[in-house]
């Protein structure tokens, strides 16, 4: 190393005397002085060893300004929670990578009041015992359902896991060959079933099973007769199924429970609000199902939850599982799902206060005319390299609900004349950089921003302002 590489090595002030700087003090008021400390300690050796390997090349890196510049880029960047509030305007109204379900103000509000302090999660306040967490929502599950008992638990995987290693495990499941369903994130029910323990055994064919699949297939090992709702995907033409009253008299006249996985679930007729229909919980319990098991954040609208109801008996006996206490919710969750449960009292309020329904059955002109209001903040935005229109598109309302079902949409098409793909992901990049990232999809040689699920304009015109962003020439 040359004497005068050792000359500027030397030269740079110490952490000390930079921590003392007056660009500095703000963030050091604001951080904590350990992290700030341990931040610059980093960014000076990295420029010291950068110096080292590049030479006079790399002599600004050394610059005090351009020392406590990085500290401050480093140390907000540290700082700034990764998990955020993003416009998805995907078309997915449940998108599980975008957190499924957004929350009505009532579970917000709920939440908030519970997290703030002490609560009476396990505690009965008449008669100063220990209690149990579920009585804050299973009254309501079981009004709204018709169920005798019901459980919560963290998710609907969960609740399949806990439901099949109570009742079979070291024992066998018989489930029909077309319903080994594969949900987010290579998830699937035969991995499910091996993990709680059972021993699956596939009946029928893919795409046609019969009552006489299951008898022929019941022995002394069976213990549970299962069926699972094919919430994420849909067999069409020559097809069979074993209607849930069928399986549900199989199953009770060899004294065997019969449990449905509805999935996604709902409390509603959705039909009745011009949407596709999808099986309740109520009339699946009422078509002879012991258990069901069905999600939270899916088409009920609240959290992240996994929710069992149906008989009193063997609600509990799961309750008893030791399972039950590693896979329990806490009490924000439960805060936000009793809120919920309380809005389905009356069926139209839900629709207008539970954001996911509202979303789902909002009226494609309405959609349009947000469309309409948007698309020439967007223009300005892009400037005159982008072409922006307003096009009719679909949505899908995603998280394994009702999958071959679209509605009907609006969409600001972003076209880049003359430019391939390249541009259009580097204008989602773009997007996605946002202090509030928008998330879009690109399909047929545009950027799509789907506005069924937009709420917020104001707050979606803002991160346009200032929008840096020119197409790669």
């Amino acid at each position: 190393m040359s004497e005068a590489l050792n000359a500027l090595l030397r030269a740079v002030p110490s952490i000390d005397e930079l921590l003392r700087a007056d660009d500095l003090k703000s963030l050091l008021a604001d951080s904590g002085h350990a992290l700030v400390a341990e931040v610059l300690r980093e960014v000076v050796e990295g420029a010291r060893a950068e110096v080292r390997r590049e030479g006079e090349a790399a002599r600004a890196l050394l610059n005090t300004d351009a020392l406590l510049r990085e500290t401050h880029h480093r140390v907000t960047a540290l700082l700034t929670p990764s998990l955020k509030r993003v416009f998805n305007l995907t078309g997915t109204v449940l998108h599980t990578n975008l957190g499924r379900a957004p929350l009505p103000a009532e579970a917000i509000a709920a939440m908030t009041e519970v997290a703030a302090g002490a609560s009476n999660l396990e505690y009965e306040l008449g008669s100063g015992r220990r209690g149990d967490r579920d009585v804050h929502v299973e009254p309501w599950i079981c009004r709204l359902t018709g169920a005798e008992a019901a459980t919560v638990v963290n998710n609907n995987a969960a609740a399949v896991l806990l439901v099949l290693n109570t009742l079979a495990k070291g024992r066998e499941v018989l489930v029909s060959r077309g319903e080994l369903v594969e949900i987010g994130g290579a998830f699937r029910i035969p991995d499910v079933m091996a993990r709680a323990g059972a021993r699956m055994v596939e009946v029928g064919t893919t795409n046609r099973t019969h009552r006489a699949d299951f008898s022929n297939a019941m022995g002394a090992r069976t213990a549970v007769l299962m069926k699972v709702h094919a919430s994420n995907y849909a067999i069409s033409g020559f097809t069979a199924a074993v209607p849930e009253g069928e399986l549900a008299a199989l199953a009770h006249g060899a004294e065997l429970p019969f449990v449905v996985d509805l999935g996604s679930g709902t409390l509603i007729d959705l039909t009745q609000f011009g949407l596709p229909r999808e099986p309740t919980v109520a009339s699946t319990l009422a078509s002879g199902a012991d258990l069901v098991t069905f999600s939270g954040d899916k088409l009920l609208g609240g959290p992240q939850a996994g929710i069992i109801a149906g008989r009193r008996s063997l609600i509990a006996r799961i309750k008893r599982n030791p399972l039950k206490r590693a896979l329990r919710c806490d009490k924000m969750t439960l805060a936000a799902l009793s809120a919920v449960l309380h809005l389905y009292a009356d069926p139209a309020r839900a629709v207008a206060r539970v954001p996911t329904l509202r979303l789902l059955t909002r009226k494609a002109d309405d959609i349009k005319a947000v469309a309409e209001r948007v698309a020439p903040a967007m223009a300005r935005a892009l400037g005159e390299r982008a072409v922006v229109e307003v096009k009719a598109c679909h949505s899908q309302i995603g998280s394994g609900a009702l999958p071959v079902d679209l509605l009907a949409s609006f969409a600001l098409s972003i076209h880049i004349p003359g430019r391939g793909g390249r541009a259009l992901e580097q204008l989602a990049r773009a997007l996605r950089a946002r202090p509030v990232p928008i998330i879009g999809r690109i399909a047929d040689d545009a950027l799509l921003l789907d506005l069924r699920t937009l709420d917020d304009e104001a707050g979606f015109t803002a991160q346009l302002a200032h929008f840096d962003w020119t197409a790669t020439p």
